[in-house]
């Protein structure tokens, strides 16, 4: 679509009513917040769901295999954002694309609240993985639909909306984890479904009077011919993988394994893949291509730290179950509480390393610096995991407080990584690849947890302590190397700080 058709669209847009932003912004927030509710809410039951025991109403999946199964279902979650964004792009637009995926959001969390086993647990993560890469990057492209290039709210309106996420992300386990521990699994499952039920009620409900025209075109839609061709061929390979799938996992050649590895390879092939094609293109020039080099280190820097990061929602859990005392302070609490930390510490941070940036001006570390910075506490949140096996064993019950520590250290690192990871991939992205280069950003979770589904098997009691302390070093070594050559990679930006 031409600028002046972007324009028009904004045009449709009431422009006064959500905390001095466009009245769309109120729809978006509150879709985000309960999709986010939903997902985290689900995803923080889901581990202990795995591994406990079926007569706790659980599957009694091994504890390795649950969280490599953990790590395989966050990467391909990353993973599908570039097919949602593919299909808004070319057949249905950004809103109604929007909306499928929270049907299918839905769908996988209603299936997963019924006691249907193992089979309902990989039928609703099929359908949550494409419905969450159908619905969390296009709602984020309609917030900019609501204002003009030039509209000097729409950072405001973007922090509005992130606070929405964050928000979600912090009540969710609360709700959640209170309901599944006093009415079982399913009962919580049930909740994140009502929760993305929500999120729709106020999408439909809202958006013809709040949005305008916004989410509602087609960028470079299939025409004819073309779109017939593509139907066909979605459909035979559709069925064909069905097929063969059925056929693997009937005959014993698809096992959870073999499965995990191959979307292992995936998460490194696929980004590799990406690089090499916009580096050979032509049409990218010299300073873009010396821009793309550099990168690539931080590309690498960033799915190391989402590797660790991630890995609070099945290690640290696993942690928060069996080796940390859940009484403090005269107050019980619930292991999937403490994935409540790390929104809740972005909540209160951000703001603070905002205005800290703002106050630094062109005294601020370089890109390369702050991911190095990044790298260096997501290794320590680990080497403070260490602590608590090295001091007392691994056998003994420790206070809580070594896990809250762990996430703050952590969410230190992705308040440097992150933001500043998002705005860096504007910057360097080549001009013909910039949409493209975005979802390279976003595959550096995918990466990431790709490669936690064979790391995570090494995490046991009995290796707690070298699995920690090894980690912690690696990222902390790669982040002291990242920022020794700082100045050397600088250079490749050509003049982008």
């Amino acid at each position: 679509m031409a600028d002046f058709d972007r324009d028009q669209v904004y045009k449709t847009v009431p422009q006064k009513g959500f905390f001095g932003n466009p009245k769309g912004l109120f729809t978006l927030f509150f879709t985000e917040f309960w999709e986010r509710f939903s997902y985290y809410g689900m995803r923080a039951i889901l581990i202990f769901y795995m591994y406990d025991s079926v007569a706790n109403g659980g599957l009694g999946i091994d504890k390795t295999t649950a969280a490599s199964i953990m790590a395989v279902y966050g990467s391909l979650v990353y993973m599908s954002g570039i097919i949602g964004g593919w299909v808004s792009d070319r057949l249905l637009g950004t809103s109604r694309t929007v909306f499928y995926g929270g049907i299918l959001i839905m769908l996988g969390h209603i299936v997963l609240a019924l006691p249907a086993g193992i089979t309902a647990l990989f039928i609703s993560m099929g359908l949550i993985v494409i419905g969450t890469g159908f619905l969390k990057p296009n709602v984020s492209n309609i917030v900019g639909d609501l204002y003009s290039k030039t509209d000097n709210r729409r950072d405001a309106g973007f922090s509005i909306f992130y606070m929405g996420i964050n928000a979600g992300a912090f009540l969710a386990p609360l709700v959640v984890g209170k309901v599944s521990d006093s009415a079982g699994y399913h009962a919580g499952f049930a909740l994140a479904a009502v929760g993305m039920f929500a999120g729709l009620v106020v999408f439909i409900l809202t958006k013809k009077k709040n949005l305008g025209q916004a989410g509602t075109y087609v960028l470079n839609p299939l025409e004819g011919e073309e779109r017939k061709r593509f139907f066909k061929i979605a459909t035979v390979v559709v069925i064909a993988l069905a097929v063969l799938g059925t056929i693997a996992a009937l005959t014993g050649l698809l096992t959870i394994d073999r499965f995990t590895l191959m979307v292992t390879f995936l998460g490194i092939l696929i980004p590799i893949a990406y690089f090499t094609f916009m580096l050979r293109s032509p049409k990218i020039t010299d300073d873009e291509r010396s821009r793309l080099f550099a990168y690539i280190p931080l590309f690498i820097a960033a799915a190391v730290f989402w590797a660790i990061q991630e890995q609070g929602s099945y290690v640290l859990s696993i942690f928060a179950a069996e080796r940390t005392n859940l009484s403090f302070l005269g107050f019980e609490i619930q292991p999937a509480f403490f994935q409540s930390l790390n929104p809740l510490f972005i909540i209160v941070l951000a703001p603070v390393f905002a205005s800290f940036w703002v106050r630094l001006g062109d005294r601020q570390p370089t890109t390369m610096q702050k991911f190095s910075f990044g790298l260096i506490f997501a290794g320590l949140s680990f080497i403070v995991m260490m602590l608590p096996g090295l001091l007392f064993g691994t056998d003994t019950i420790v206070s809580p407080l070594w896990l809250a520590l762990s996430f703050f250290l952590v969410v230190m690192g992705e308040l440097l990584l992150s933001p500043v990871g998002l705005s860096a991939t504007t910057k360097l992205a080549p001009a013909a690849f910039s949409a493209q280069t975005m979802s390279l950003w976003f595959l550096t979770n995918a990466t990431g947890q790709a490669v936690n589904a064979q790391i995570v098997k090494y995490y046991g009691k009995e290796t707690e302590v070298a699995y920690f302390g090894i980690t912690g070093v690696v990222a902390i070594a790669l982040g002291l190397l990242l920022f020794a050559f700082a100045p050397k990679l600088q250079k490749y930006m050509r003049g982008i700080r």
